[in-house]
């Protein structure tokens, strides 16, 4: 099987700690470091060797780990199991931070490509208003835009140049 974005990476680290962190997330309680790979997201936010390598780089990455037959359906089944939670733990309190702000930055990545594809973004969007109150991680939006749409909004918000 063709792998143009390498993804057995993810399924590589994924098969020694996935069931630890599905264990994890159901008990509401991130303890082991397994968010880079678990819940990905978009190169350029994360700057440790670990969140590069497992870095997403673009939007046809994400929509290939979603469509991708174990990958996709982890996260989804990851996903399910954290929005089940009870409605007084906030995303702070299950992951800690800085991991807390890197399932945002997932989720939004992951609504993003599920809206651009065939899949329905109803579990990123969930996530997104239940511990985020609805508002998507700005960077990793700002990021998914083409480059020279990054530099236009870059111009805008330092003043165009003034």
């Amino acid at each position: 099987m063709k792998d143009p974005f390498h993804l057995a990476r993810f399924i590589d680290a994924q098969s020694r700690l996935y069931h630890q962190a599905l264990d994890e997330l159901a008990a509401g309680d991130k303890r082991t470091h397994w968010m880079w790979f678990v819940f990905p997201q978009i190169e350029g936010l994360g700057s440790s060797p670990t969140a590069r390598h497992f870095a997403i780089s673009g939007l046809a990455e994400a929509q290939a780990y979603l469509a991708h037959p174990v990958l996709g359906s982890r996260l989804l089944e990851c996903t399910t199991t954290v929005n089940a939670l009870e409605d007084a733990l906030t995303a702070r309190a299950i992951f800690s931070s800085p991991d807390d702000l890197k399932f945002r930055s997932s989720m939004t990545l992951f609504a993003q490509a599920a809206t651009s594809s065939t899949r329905s973004p109803a579990p990123f969007q969930i996530a997104l208003k239940r511990y985020f109150g609805g508002k998507p991680d700005v960077r990793t939006l700002d990021l998914l835009k083409p480059a020279p749409a990054r530099s236009a909004a870059l111009h805008a918000a330092t003043g165009g140049g003034r």
